[in-house]
């Protein structure tokens, strides 16, 4: 089945050259990023933290897609987390590819049984429920201090890198290098998923849940397929934050982190893959400095340009961005019709 709502900032292919302008600034983007540890190596903690957080918003914003909004998505970041917490508290010096894994399979896991109860529901209902389920967990690391850690949370020591040993510098670059491999992969395969049956059913429930059901799918397994993708993508985001942190506490599932996932994917531009990782560099940036130099009122700061976002560019960044080259595409054009006609 073929979605015809259109989603300007989806990262959907469009005619003309604006593909290849967007997968060169794509590329480039990619290699500057690569090139931190060695042009800016001050950012490259603040960038890595970003890219975590960007996986995560990754998977809010596969849900937006399906016209649903998540106020407790945070829940499988901090699973996620704390999974890969206690493994390597049972297991000192468990491989890195293992404390992933274990971590983003908790994710997955508990997607699955979150996910049966709350597709049943849409909109404020929907997001409601996953902030109960978010905030439950919440109370549960807060009040199990003996098994948890409680607020102080657990430290996590360093794992091993395929079975070997790091110092911190080199362990730093894994993780880093690790991060933007990561988001180039999961970030393609979401494209893909999108543009397959599977994703394009899955989008339909936003334009026309009906038509499914006339079709004799089920708008809840539909819904479950996507809500289970999200799950495992913020799990992704959770288990990079944690190793690259060294400790998980209870914030990782507080409701200000789910609605901070929110605010980087409405400010990156709602739908698009791209701009969920444009989002939260921007957002991680803006909040690291704002807070530096104005910390009585950064809050009022990135609120205010939230504000500014949703009144003139409700695309987003990524709007932005689609608008400006598409000015530029038909500038090209006119400036060849013109050629032509001398």
């Amino acid at each position: 089945m073929r979605d015809t709502t259109r989603h300007p900032t989806s990262d959907s292919a469009k005619p003309g050259a604006m593909p290849s302008i967007r997968a060169i600034l794509t590329l480039l983007g990619i290699l500057l990023l690569a090139a931190v540890p060695f042009i800016a190596p001050s950012m490259q903690l603040l960038i890595n933290l970003a890219l975590a957080k960007g996986l995560a918003v990754l998977g809010v914003t596969v849900l937006l897609r399906a016209g649903q909004v998540s106020f407790g998505h945070a829940l499988f970041f901090g699973i996620s987390a704390y999974v890969g917490a206690f493994l390597m508290a049972s297991l000192p010096g468990a491989d890195l590819i293992l404390v992933l894994v274990a971590g983003v399979g908790g994710a997955v896991v508990s997607g699955l049984l979150v996910g049966l109860f709350v597709v049943r529901y849409r909109g404020i209902f929907f997001g409601m429920l996953n902030l109960a389920f978010s905030m439950i967990f919440w109370s549960i690391l807060e009040k199990f201090y003996h098994v948890t850690g409680g607020a102080d949370g657990i430290r996590l020591a360093r794992p091993s890198v395929l079975g070997m040993a790091m110092e911190r510098a080199g362990f730093e670059a894994v993780i880093f290098y690790l991060s933007i491999v990561l988001m180039v992969v999961l970030g393609w395969f979401t494209l893909r998923w999108f543009a397959s049956p599977v994703g394009q059913i899955f989008q339909t429930i936003k334009t026309n849940e009906t038509r499914l059901e006339y079709l004799g799918l089920s708008p809840r397994r539909v819904l479950l397929s996507g809500y289970v993708l999200s799950a495992a993508l913020c799990g992704v985001g959770g288990s990079l934050m944690a190793l690259t942190q060294g400790v998980v506490t209870p914030e990782y599932v507080w409701w200000v982190r789910s609605a901070e996932m929110v605010f980087i994917a409405v400010l990156g531009g709602a739908g698009s893959v791209r701009g969920a990782f444009i989002g939260a560099l921007i957002y991680e940036v803006v909040r690291i400095y704002a807070s530096a130099f104005a910390g009585d009122i950064w809050q009022l700061l990135l609120g205010s340009f939230l504000l500014v976002i949703i009144l003139f560019a409700p695309g987003g960044i990524m709007g932005i961005a689609d608008t400006l080259i598409g000015h530029r595409k038909k500038s090209g054009q006119r400036a060849a019709t013109a050629e032509e006609a001398k």
